[in-house]
């Protein structure tokens, strides 16, 4: 059997002192498996050593990449990003800031020969009683408005077989990328599974996502998402 042939990347802003402790244990999992594999790390315009550190795990591994936003453009435009530059068979993408074990991407995998997605759900949380809160009645209102059964709408551990993205328009450049991208896949049609997974407590480095500004601006953005597709756009 040919090894299994996936892009991991990993969306990353300000997190200088979790980019290389994530990357070396993707690349010790993707190794583990004999994976023909990339990683990438999208370094959102960090103001801190992100870039830095990121450029010399590139030049310490020629299965690294790394792509730079000069300016911050937001979650969903790095999640686009790592997306865009994917060259796999498979594209599966984590958060830089530690918060899952890349070990759990076996978890995914068995799935995804019947699917053309697989989705993380949290099983406990590591997050204030506030954003868990928040975070269920955020996936409960986008499953309503475009009919969908996702348990954990955000969960940033996922799974993808990159001929779906071939076609697929993404407009979201904040916290709605991944409603976005499961809703059109939804649209057209694809098959999602789900399977639960581990979620750790940050250890360094500041959650951006709950950010007042943030939020806002993905309610904005959901109302105007669900507009253009209910027009087919």
């Amino acid at each position: 059997m040919s090894p299994i042939s996936i892009s991991v990347f990993f969306p990353c802003y300000n997190e200088q002192d979790n980019v290389k402790r994530v990357v070396e244990k993707a690349v010790e999992v993707l190794e583990g498996m004999e994976a023909d594999f990339e990683v990438i790390i999208v370094n959102d315009g960090s103001a801190d050593g992100t870039g830095k550190a990121a450029d010399e795990l590139a030049a310490a591994d020629n299965r690294v990449r790394v792509v730079h936003h000069p300016q911050n453009r937001g979650y969903g435009a790095a999640v686009q990003s790592g997306i865009r530059n994917a060259k796999k068979e498979l594209v599966f993408f984590t958060d830089g800031d530690g918060q899952f074990d890349t070990e759990e991407i076996k978890l995914l995998l068995p799935l995804i020969s019947q699917n053309d997605i697989v989705c993380g759900y949290r099983l406990d949380r590591k997050d204030p009683f506030g954003r868990k809160v928040n975070g269920w009645l955020w996936t409960q209102l986008v499953c309503i408005l475009f009919g969908m059964r996702i348990r954990d709408i955000d969960c940033a551990f996922k799974l993808f077989r990159s001929e779906i993205f071939e076609d697929m328009k993404m407009s979201s450049a904040g916290a709605l990328i991944s409603a976005e991208i499961l809703a059109r896949a939804t649209r057209c049609g694809y098959r999602i599974a789900e399977v639960g997974v581990h979620h750790y407590p940050r250890t360094t480095g500041k959650q951006t996502g709950a950010k007042l500004k943030v939020i806002l601006r993905a309610f904005r953005e959901l109302f105007k998402l669900y507009n253009r597709i209910r027009r087919g756009e």
